[in-house]
């Protein structure tokens, strides 16, 4: 807890008062005594319900009874009921402000917990009227009299009336009176993963489906990823089949707490893998989270050379199967305090993480990170109060679409400890609303799956969004942010590589897709249509967004130096045709010229333009028009 009130209870129980107002020793015997048995229900078994209620018979007996008020006070706050808090902390003011001032900081507390940020401004600064203080004193209240500044000013700056919070219980299929914590989702938020820790002690992996919007009832990971050691702080990724997990005391292990991961298979979950070095160190790791390609591992450390207590680091997966060097993420994330918890979403641009030194409410905060056009991560934004609240925030999860969130937390309608809730997140710190794409890569003639890499490029600057293996049997899944234009290819040596597109930069679709992609063999009259080849009406100037796929051209070639190709030029049939004829010439020479300027030789390449004379589709309609307007690949020569 935060929030710690065990000096007001010593100073009850000494009470000593200089008031002339209100005086403790003139309290009954009766009241005492329920006062001081409430008093030790706190001290020995913090139990504050029955604490409260013992306080409400004293008062009862005498309502002018003010360190009960205040105890009771304190009691609410523990149990986060702010309201009820500030309702006993003023019924206390009201008997004798004299001498309710030294409590002026917990009661400010308690108003920030209501959200009544301006009065716990307020409060605090008539505390730090005080020039008896000490300076430990002095330093918690200039603490909260910061927290409380910001939380104004970040109200004012972000007016949003519309907004209404409504954190909402997953309900009794997955909350249960033991502690639950850090949910994680599959793309289609069908599947929730999270921590359970049983009987306050042993962390295990459980797992609810969702079917008609109704979560089953949760049960432990099956195979053999649960032991009787501690699992926890786990991360699924996003096509359900690899876990990534924080393991402590692991036979084995680098450190105390290690990362692991396990893979999904047809008799359940694997046993676990230590990812060994240089990820795991001596030191402690934890929290992992990967891309939603799988290329990148996010995570905690505490490592001596970060920049504070803990850090969040960065690990590449190289081709090869090894894992990078983790990377810190510097500066403008990680603080000289505490930043944990990464949550890289599925448009793989925006990263949610806690930290306790950037500005904030108190304690640790959520916070929002988003890449820049260059890649580079940008300035953290808080999420803001009531997402943000004077208590620690731990992880936060986003559904693929960018709309729903899921966090775990111990408010007042909690079915035992930590339980999980979802919520609607605010429009501005959402993440692009992101679609997908699936399917399985196969040999166009054999109809072997064939393990291939999977790319998705943005067609504006050419960088690379998402780049993964697709598994074993060929299968893939690969997200698309919405808000842009994509180059979407598969490779593999030995083949030609596929060329889509996304145009998702203008009335995107609800749906996500599925494309089974047979990759055509290398030889002679096998042919592909280059989909991200770009020209504006009757024009035979490349446009920039066809690089992209171009330079894939170049790489082809580069990689099979004695194939030789035909670039062809193909129109639909509006127009007469002599003119498209020309039109698809040039077109299919613009192309040429672009592969001979980054150094292909001339020999290894022939171009022709065949206007309207081989359609692909019916010229009735404009999808079929559209689909006949295109760049063809065809190799002559292996």
């Amino acid at each position: 807890m935060k929030i710690i009130f065990s000096f007001l209870i010593a100073h009850f129980l000494f009470l000593i008062s200089f008031s002339q107002g209100y005086d403790p020793k003139k309290v009954g015997e009766k009241a005492g005594g329920l006062y001081s048995k409430a008093m030790n229900e706190i001290s020995q078994n913090r139990n504050y319900k029955y604490a409260i209620q013992l306080m409400d018979e004293a008062i009862a007996i005498e309502p002018g009874f003010e360190d009960a008020w205040l105890s009771k006070g304190s009691a609410y706050a523990e149990l986060k009921n702010y309201k009820a808090s500030v309702e006993s902390f003023e019924k206390a003011k009201a008997i004798d402000a004299g001498y309710f001032e030294e409590f002026n900081l917990p009661y400010s507390i308690s108003l920030a917990g209501n959200g009544q940020f301006d009065k716990a401004l307020d409060a605090v600064n008539e505390f730090l009227k005080d020039e008896t203080l000490n300076d430990r004193s002095k330093k918690a209240a200039a603490y909260r009299k910061r927290c409380y500044e910001f939380a104004i000013d970040f109200a004012n700056k972000h007016k949003n009336d519309k907004y209404l919070f409504q954190p909402k219980n997953l309900g009794d299929s997955i909350n249960t009176a033991e502690s639950e914590y850090f949910p994680s989702l599959t793309i289609d938020a069908n599947e929730l993963v999270f921590t359970r820790r049983l009987k306050g002690l042993n962390e295990d992996f459980f797992i609810s489906t969702k079917t008609n919007g109704q979560w089953s009832k949760a049960v432990p990971l099956s195979g053999n990823i649960n032991t009787e050691l501690n699992e926890g702080a786990q991360n699924i990724s996003l096509d359900g089949k690899m876990l990534v997990f924080t393991g402590c005391n692991f036979p084995g292990g680098n450190g105390s707490c290690d990362l692991y991961y396990s893979m999904k298979t047809p008799k359940g979950w694997s046993e676990p893998l230590n990812f060994g070095e240089p990820i795991n160190t001596e030191f402690w790791e934890s929290q992992p989270c990967l891309s939603p390609d799988k290329r990148f591992l996010y995570f905690t450390a505490r490592d001596p050379n970060g920049l504070g207590g803990s850090d969040i680091w960065v690990s590449e997966h190289l081709p090869n199967g090894s894992w990078k060097n983790p990377v810190n993420l510097g500066p403008n994330i990680n603080t000289p305090g505490n930043e944990s918890c990464p949550f890289i979403h599925a448009d793989n641009q925006t990263l949610y993480f806690t930290s306790d030194y950037l500005p904030g409410y108190g304690g640790s905060d959520l916070f929002v990170v988003r890449k820049d056009s260059t890649g580079n991560w940008g300035k953290p934004e808080n999420l803001g109060y009531p997402i943000n609240t004077i208590g620690d925030e731990g992880t936060l999860v986003v559904t693929a679409d960018g709309k729903t969130a899921y966090y775990s937390s111990d408010m007042q309608d909690t079915k035992g400890q930590l339980d999980i809730y979802s919520f609607e997140l605010r429009e501005d710190i959402r993440p692009n609303r992101t679609l997908w794409v699936k399917g399985n890569v196969f040999d166009k003639k054999t109809k072997q799956p064939l393990p291939s890499l999977v790319e998705l490029l943005d067609l504006k600057s050419g960088q690379a969004i998402s780049k993964l293996q697709t598994d074993e049997n060929g299968n893939y899944l690969i997200t698309l942010p919405v808000g842009k234009d994509y180059a979407f290819n598969v490779n593999r040596k030995g083949y030609l590589f596929y060329s889509d597109n996304f145009s998702l930069s203008r009335n995107p679709v609800d749906s996500v897709y599925t494309k089974d992609i047979p990759l055509q063999p290398i030889e002679v009259n096998a042919s592909i249509v280059l989909k991200n080849i770009f020209f504006d009406t009757k024009k035979f100037d490349l446009k920039p967004e066809s690089m992209v796929e171009l330079d894939k051209v170049v790489q082809l070639m580069k990689d099979n130096p004695t194939i030789k190709i035909l670039i062809s030029g193909h129109t639909d049939n509006v127009g007469k045709p002599q003119d498209n004829l020309t039109l698809s010439d040039k077109r299919a020479k613009a192309a040429i010229n672009y592969l001979l300027y980054k150094g292909v030789r001339i020999e290894r390449l022939q171009w022709k333009g065949f206007g309207a004379t081989k359609p692909i589709a019916d010229n009735k309609t404009e999808t079929g028009k559209a689909m006949n307007r295109r760049t063809e690949l065809t190799v002559t020569a292996n």
